[in-house]
């Protein structure tokens, strides 16, 4: 049946520039995703109040719309929400299907967060604000309460619009992670709940699920989608799905392999248009707790060797599957500098809720904290520098559109340092992230990027600098600050550091650390010959 499919593959694959003009591929790669799980970001009385992780919290789609100033506060223009559908409605052994990804009638939404006319006017708000919408859609299983009995006992004709057991794989236990016929076919984690698993090499699962998602789009006029678990459907299943979508889609493929993910988005089989970006997350944690950020180098220029478009890779440093990056290193400094790579990186900066708060949970469902213990602080740290990120990233496109269209260029990746050059020579955004931590030393290294002569500004010191005769400019690095550094010309007209001062070395702790300055001299002048190429 797979090989049944192949020419409406092909053919669907082909078309994925044909999406609804409002949002296509370039459409999203110019904007920046807040990610929202809604039972966990607002209550419709703006309240707060006490839960277990692990049921409902009381989250909904017209809280989040109440609050959508929180998220437009920090420059975000695009809201990425959990699924909207139907879902099981049992407190199960592992707890009630808040999140909503245990879908059981994909006729109705999901009642707990709301009506169809609730979301419908989250919808208009968005868009009133111009701002975009991606939905979550789970396409790789129903699910139904398990009592751990194998093989799960499943009444599927509750099921909507799979109501009967044809639609189905057979029950296997994933077991074989590296088998894609095991991965695909079989049925994942089976406990306390049993996730169906949906036959979708099936001609009549295709057809169902493609009217469906018409249909959604439609009713709803949502912007893009986010693909649950893309990795374990059939492959042909995938283009066709997004076709009939109409909209671009970030399809979740879970792994750190530069060949198991890029397969997905090639020349010959452009399966996906676009994934959220673990080829980079799994080097960039380790680079900042205590690795280097050379691997992260050359994961980055594998991914664009073999990858078709890196940049409508969805970047991000947190989601509601990992655990949170402050649960591994609470270091303010280290997450402002994870913050700074999402932004200012390649590809669909993508901020998962929480994150700009600084919360600190680990694994499912301690990530999973609700927003409102936050008080939406406005004033917290990392909400103020995705802000001030966002305004970057914003006039940069402004003032050239090619900034999005364009690759980064490497200019520094050793043990603790990752820099990169971004955008046309005349609009150039230059960046430093640093592993040191707020207990790092201060040091001066050269940094290139720029142009002879060009007056440039480290925005999130609103510091002064002119680059020398090779386009570098001095970096006075600190207390493991990230750095990010913009043509003064660039920022005429904005309000972003509309009163500098002259860069300079930093007094506390005294010298300058020698050590520090030579180990990046030879990579950053290497990086600046290579932009003279």
């Amino acid at each position: 049946m797979r090989s049944s499919l192949l020419t409406g593959a092909i053919a669907a694959a082909l078309s994925f520039s044909g999406y609804a003009a409002a949002a296509d591929a370039e459409a999203w790669k110019s904007r920046s995703i807040y990610q929202v799980m809604i039972d966990r970001f607002a209550r419709d009385d703006g309240g707060s109040v006490d839960c277990k992780l692990y049921e409902f919290c009381g989250g909904t789609w017209k809280g989040l719309t109440n609050k959508l100033d929180y998220i437009q506060g920090m420059g975000f223009d695009a809201v990425q929400i959990s699924p909207v559908i139907k879902n099981e409605d049992k407190n199960t052994a592992v707890g009630e299907p808040y999140h909503g990804y245990w879908s059981e009638d994909l006729t109705q939404v999901n009642p707990k967060f709301g009506t169809k006319e609730d979301l419908k006017n989250l919808v208009d708000e968005l868009h009133k604000r111009d701002m975009l919408l991606m939905v979550d859609v789970v396409v790789n299983h129903m699910a139904q309460e398990f009592d751990n009995v194998v093989p799960p006992k499943i009444d599927y004709s509750v099921f909507k619009p799979f109501n009967d057991k044809k639609y189905f794989h057979p029950y296997c236990n994933v077991t074989e992670w590296e088998n894609a016929t095991d991965y695909q076919n079989c049925w994942l984690y089976p406990y306390g709940i049993a996730l169906a698993d949906l036959k979708t090499e099936s001609s009549d699962v295709v057809s169902l699920f493609t009217k469906w998602i018409k249909d959604l789009v439609s009713t709803y006029s949502i912007d893009g989608l986010r693909i649950d678990a893309a990795k374990h459907v059939n492959d042909e299943f995938l283009p066709q799905f997004v076709q009939a979508s109409g909209v671009f889609a970030l399809g979740e493929v879970l792994t750190g392999v530069t060949e198991d993910m890029c397969r997905y988005q090639n020349k010959s089989k452009n399966l996906l248009p676009g994934m959220p970006n673990y080829l980079d997350y799994y080097p960039l944690n380790a680079a900042f707790n205590g690795g280097s950020f050379e691997r992260l180098g050359e994961i980055r220029a594998q991914a664009q060797d073999s990858c078709n478009d890196t940049l409508a890779l969805g970047t991000f440093i947190e989601n509601h599957d990992m655990p949170r990056f402050a649960s591994q290193n609470d270091d303010l400094a280290l997450a402002k500098n994870a913050m700074t790579y999402v932004i200012m990186n390649d590809g669909i900066p993508t901020v998962y809720q929480g994150q700009e708060q600084h919360f600190k949970g680990g694994a499912t469902p301690e990530n999973r904290e609700p927003l409102w213990t936050s008080s939406y602080n406005t004033s917290a740290p990392l909400y103020v520098l995705a802000q001030t990120l966002n305004k970057v990233r914003k006039n940069a496109i402004k003032k050239s559109p090619d900034y999005i269209k364009q690759t980064s260029t490497v200019l520094i990746a050793d043990t603790n340092h990752f820099c990169q050059s971004k955008g046309p020579a005349e609009n150039s955004v230059v960046f430093c992230v640093t592993n040191k931590s707020s207990k790092g030393d201060s040091y001066q290294m050269p940094v290139g990027g720029f142009r002879d002569s060009d007056e440039v500004v480290e925005v999130l010191s609103c510091a002064t600098s002119t680059a020398d005769g090779l386009g570098q400019i001095t970096a006075y690095m600190g207390a493991g600050e990230p750095k990010v550094w913009v043509k003064k010309s660039a920022l005429e007209g904005t309000d972003i550091c509309t009163k500098t001062t002259v860069d300079g070395p930093k007094k506390e702790n005294g010298a300058v650390s020698k050590g520090a300055a030579t180990g990046v001299l030879m990579a950053a002048v290497l990086g600046t010959a290579s932009l003279l190429l």
